[in-house]
C-alpha cells in the first residue's frame, strides 16, 4: 500500500508564504501522478494543484496561479507545494494525492476521483 503525510501548514498573515510537504512511503513505485487538493469549511473539495510522475508537467487551479508552485522529488520520495503571498480566502485543510496507474490524460489531473490514495491533510489558516 500507500501512504502519504502532509506537513507544513501553520497559521500566518496575508501575504505571507508557506512550503507544505507530503511525504510518499510503502510503495513508492506505485505513485505517477501526484496533486494538491483542499477543502474549507462548508465547502466542495476543490483542486490545487498537481504534476506528473517526472515533474515536466504542471497544472494549477485559476485561483493559486501564480503564486503555488508544485514540484516533486522522487529521489526524496517527496510532493511540495509553495504558497506565496497567501489570502485569507486560502484557508483550508490542504491534501495531498497519488495516482497509482501510469494511463493519465490531462484531464485526470484535475479530478479527485482519479486519484487512489489520500493523506489526512493539513491545515493552513490566513488571517487578515
Amino acid at each position: 500500500q500507500v501512504q502519504l503525510v502532509e506537513s507544513g501548514g501553520g497559521l500566518v498573515q496575508a501575504g505571507a508564504s508557506l512550503r507544505l510537504s507530503c511525504a510518499v512511503s510503502g510503495r513508492t513505485f506505485s505513485t505517477n501522478a501526484m496533486a494538491w487538493f483542499r477543502q474549507a469549511p462548508g465547502k466542495e473539495r476543490e483542486f490545487v494543484a498537481a504534476i506528473s510522475y517526472s515533474g515536466v508537467s504542471t497544472y494549477y487551479a485559476d485561483s493559486v496561479k501564480g503564486r503555488c508552485t508544485i514540484s516533486r522529488d522522487n529521489a526524496k520520495n517527496t510532493v511540495y507545494l509553495q504558497m506565496n503571498m497567501l489570502k485569507p480566502e486560502d484557508t483550508a485543510v490542504y491534501y495531498c494525492a497519488a495516482r497509482s496507474d501510469t494511463t493519465v490524460f490531462v484531464s485526470y489531473y484535475y479530478s479527485s476521483t482519479r486519484y487512489d490514495y489520500w493523506g489526512q491533510g493539513t491545515q493552513v489558516t490566513v488571517s487578515s
